[in-house]
């Protein structure tokens, strides 16, 4: 039984993979996501154990997996039960231009009209990556690729094979 974990910046592409590894394999799909923010304006981290349990729960019901997000923090609770990582480490501006060009995510917004609102913020948060010194950084990604020692592959473009 595989079980994936996917990460990357924002508009990398880790939902799309993530989908087409789940539906091809017939595995579970969790967005971190769905589980990572407690409702609320402005939002805020939901507590790393409430988190941890969700994801526990998630591995323990399921006996293939995919994991994705951009939390490395979280990402890092599931790398005991992973057999394969990939890292989709896109250029900045790659991940930019799939953002801009992002279907609607109904497991997120209400409306492609909220999502279109948040867009100048996440792409402002999208160029940060490099920068950034917290979990949704290119350089937390990078320790948690560096330190995983199952199958792991890292992507720097859109193209991909099967």
């Amino acid at each position: 039984m595989k079980k994936y974990l996917i990460f990357g910046n924002s508009g990398s592409g880790k939902s799309t993979v993530a989908k087409h590894i789940a539906d091809t394999e017939h595995a579970a799909h969790l967005d971190l996501d769905t589980l990572a923010w407690q409702p609320g304006n402005p939002p805020e981290r939901a507590p790393l154990a409430q988190s941890k349990h969700h994801i526990d729960a998630f591995i323990a019901s399921n006996k293939s997996w995919v994991i994705e997000g951009c939390y490395a923090d979280l990402l890092a609770l599931a790398v005991p039960q992973a057999t394969a990582m990939i890292y989709l480490d896109l250029p900045t501006p790659l991940c930019i231009e799939n953002a801009r060009a992002r279907p609607w995510e109904p497991h997120k917004y209400p409306s492609k009209a909220a999502q279109d609102a948040n867009l100048d913020m996440l792409i402002d948060w999208i160029g940060q990556y490099n920068q950034r010194q917290d979990c949704f950084s290119r350089s937390a990604h990078d320790t948690l690729f560096r330190r995983f020692t199952g199958r792991k592959r890292r992507y720097v473009s859109n193209e991909r094979e099967d």
